[in-house]
């Protein structure tokens, strides 16, 4: 296996890991943004106010983007595997 072979693989996970986490970390933070702008104009410094929400939302994110998620995962899984003769060789 050459050093060009090993670094396209890490490039793939690294944008892989990145296109997996990003709608999670979107729906918290921009439900964090919200949370902030109401406990500014409320001058309310709950902490469970702060986590709450975010927790909540990440899990909507998750519910609702987990099929193509899983999808991503599969293919470069295969992927992956596919690639494993040209590599070897």
């Amino acid at each position: 296996m050459q050093s060009d072979q090993v670094l396209d693989i890490t490039r793939q996970a690294i944008k892989l890991a990145v296109m997996l986490s990003a709608p999670l970390l979107l729906f918290g933070l921009v439900v964090g943004v919200l949370v902030n702008v109401f406990q500014a104009v409320t001058q309310i410094s709950e902490t469970t106010l702060q986590v709450v929400p975010k927790m909540a939302a990440m899990l909507l994110a998750l519910v609702l983007f987990a099929p193509w998620m899983t999808d991503l995962m599969t293919d470069f899984t295969v992927q992956l595997f596919e690639s494993i003769p040209h590599i070897v060789r």
